[in-house]
């Protein structure tokens, strides 16, 4: 089976018990997480050959993240160990009408201090046909975007598909270069995009007409002209991937995506999610739902996108950053099966 490829941070997530404040938190609570390798993990519970590609300690938190990812059968084999410290978050957890909240602590970390050169990329992509990054890689530090450039123009040389969520963070854009600026260029490199409602806007200016994200109004029809507009901009792209998010509270969204794929449009079903358990991760297991989707589901585009929307809403359901379910799950849930009734 070939491989897939992803390149990004993994950090320690710590988080107060239940829906504690992070100013009542007198502990934490600790896990693993972040964009790619919440992918990664997605695609090996799906029965992908996954890899992640980072750099971490060589500390006992650096064996820490990698026992993590094996866990769930993800793949470490060019891991580069090296730095001083792993990237930290704090996560508090919102409910009703307050906001969850995210606090970065990741200034200087392994991954912010990478370089080009460190990663053997042709090595990593020996048996490989898909590479994933997102936007969260280039904000960290110019080292960081470099490396990321470095990887994908090595997978597109190599015949790779390149894959990308633009995954905008505004905490982390801070490094000298804007996100449109540094974006641009990444993204041409790509074969398939993967957005929210908002990171289109935000990244490249391309705004969703008659959308208003904070009303909750994200109809598929909006969103069609975003999916248009970015192939416009970069002629590569053969898939474009946006979810759409309704907030009617912390504890209540609704979740849907819409996709262009070789020049069709596609909309898949809305869910109703109440209660949210945890929303932090959805937007990567829609993506890993997709890239498993794309390959599975290769003449059926339309399926691929009903497999990462009904993959990322049971993804609210699970405490963590990563979707700890099965292609059998999310299958089920395609299939209609949404009662939540015990499985005996």
């Amino acid at each position: 089976m070939m491989k897939v490829v992803t390149f990004g941070e993994i950090m320690l997530r710590l988080a107060p018990p239940g829906f504690q404040r992070l100013t009542q938190a007198r502990a934490f609570e600790v896990l693993y997480g972040g964009g790619e390798a919440n992918v990664a993990v997605s695609l090996a519970n799906y029965g992908e050959n996954a890899e992640l590609v980072t750099r971490l300690p060589a500390n006992d938190l650096g064996e820490a993240c990698i026992a993590f990812l094996r866990s769930y059968g993800v793949r470490t084999d060019h891991i580069v160990r090296g730095g001083e410290r792993l990237g930290i978050y704090f996560l508090e957890t919102g409910a009703a009408q307050r906001a969850s909240k995210v606090v970065y602590d990741r200034a200087g970390s392994s991954l912010a201090t990478i370089q080009p050169g460190m990663v053997n990329w042709q090595a990593a992509f020996e048996g490989a046909d898909w590479f994933h990054w997102t936007g969260i890689t280039p904000a960290v530090s110019r080292g960081a975007a470099e490396a990321c450039r470095e990887g994908a123009q090595i997978a597109r040389r190599m015949g790779l598909t390149v894959s990308c969520d633009l995954n905008f963070r505004a905490k982390l854009w801070t490094w000298g270069q804007s996100a449109g600026e540094v974006m641009t260029e990444l993204v041409a490199l790509c074969d398939v995009a993967i957005g929210n409602e908002e990171d289109a806007d935000k990244v490249f200016g391309i705004k969703a007409p008659k959308a208003d994200v904070s009303a909750g109004k994200v109809e598929a029809d909006s969103y069609r002209h975003v999916c248009r507009a970015l192939v416009e901009r970069f002629p590569n792209l053969k898939t474009v991937a946006i979810t759409l998010r309704g907030s009617r509270s912390a504890s209540h969204n609704t979740w849907s995506g819409v996709m262009l794929h070789r020049g069709e449009l596609y909309a898949a079903p809305q869910y109703d999610i109440i209660p949210i358990v945890d929303r932090v991760g959805g937007g990567d297991a829609f993506a890993g739902g997709l890239i498993h989707g794309l390959r599975k589901y290769a003449s059926e585009p339309e399926q691929a996108l009903r497999f990462a929307v009904a993959a990322s809403c049971l993804k609210h359901s699970i405490v963590g950053d990563v979707n700890a379910v099965t292609a059998a799950e999310v299958e089920r849930l395609m299939a209609g099966d949404a009662s939540g009734r015990v499985s005996r």
